[in-house]
């Protein structure tokens, strides 16, 4: 983890996150922030539900969509700023507008601030680990506490550092994520899981020692 993120999530963003809970369920949990901090760690732009049994070219697919989608709306549709920011040219962002069906007119009509972007990216990301609690939290503690996600997310975007990413990038952390799913659906078996995200056997170990999961 960048140093200076480090330091953003543990003198900034943990003290948001304590008098949040406070104020919400009366008490802080450990665990609880940690997931929470731990999630915030990575891009708020990469916040995205991977599901393993999606063939790998088809979830690929979708996901660079998804993302693109995502800086679209941050950048009220300015394709030359997208384009700059994934390091690629407005072609390559304009074919992926065409197979995603995005509505670029309805961003630079909506018009968004990056910072209510992100914002809406933080809140999901919490109400997200807020859902593996509701065995543990007291519903009526844990509904006050999905109250306050929004506030809470204002006051996190206000401090934590907005960055992006490439596409090449984005998509090589997908791709980490997405094979990591794989293999543990398959147990570890590299033959099982290249069959199941319809992959070759060669193909799939090559991309695992590629992204170090191998």
């Amino acid at each position: 983890m960048d140093k200076d993120l480090e330091k953003v999530l543990k003198d900034k963003l943990k003290p948001i996150i304590d008098k949040s809970m406070l104020k919400a369920i009366g008490v802080t949990i450990k665990e609880l922030e940690s997931d929470i901090t731990s999630k915030l760690a990575s891009n708020p732009f990469m916040d995205y539900h991977i599901d393993p049994s999606v063939k790998f070219k088809i979830a690929k697919k979708l996901f660079r969509i998804a993302y693109i989608e995502k800086l679209l709306s941050s950048y009220f549709g300015d394709v030359s700023a997208v384009a700059r920011i994934c390091s690629t040219d407005r072609r390559t962002i304009h074919r992926i507008i065409k197979e995603g069906h995005i509505d670029i007119g309805k961003r630079r009509k909506d018009m968004y601030k990056p910072e209510y972007v992100k914002s809406l990216a933080i809140s999901s990301i919490i109400e997200t680990v807020l859902g593996g609690y509701k065995e543990i939290i007291h519903p009526k503690k844990l509904d006050n506490m999905y109250k306050s996600v929004t506030e809470m997310s204002e006051d996190i975007v206000k401090e934590l550092p907005l960055e992006h990413i490439t596409l090449k990038e984005a998509e090589n952390e997908f791709e980490k994520r997405y094979f990591k799913k794989a293999l543990e659906v398959s147990h570890g078996n590299i033959s099982l899981a290249a069959k199941n995200v319809g992959l070759r056997f060669e193909s799939l170990h090559r991309k695992l020692k590629f992204l170090k999961l191998i």
